[in-house]
């Protein structure tokens, strides 16, 4: 009895371990593109403006609307990876 206790205490452990492994990853993978898409258009705004897109200079666009379509985008990437990871884990709180 005592031994499948600890193999299924296992199981959860490593289950839990995978949940979180993969949950960070996410979380540092969206980061790194918020980071990017924050502060590079700044940094490179000179080559940027070279570029011409919907009549105005890229590095603009960015600044003023790309950037916010990106944090729109990555908060529903995380919302969608997310809702899946935890009905994969048993976690879904629709259930």
């Amino acid at each position: 009895m005592s031994r499948d206790n600890n193999d299924n205490s296992a199981e959860t452990r490593t289950a839990a371990a995978r949940y979180w492994k993969t949950t960070l990853r996410l979380t540092a993978g969206l980061l790194l593109v918020w980071a990017a898409v924050s502060f590079l258009p700044g940094w490179f705004a000179d080559e940027l403006n070279s570029v011409v897109f919907f009549g105005w200079p890229f590095g603009f666009y960015m600044a003023a609307q790309g950037a916010l379509i990106v944090f729109l985008l990555i908060v529903w990437l995380y919302d969608f990876c997310m809702t899946r990871l935890e009905r994969r884990h048993g976690l879904d709180p629709d259930d």
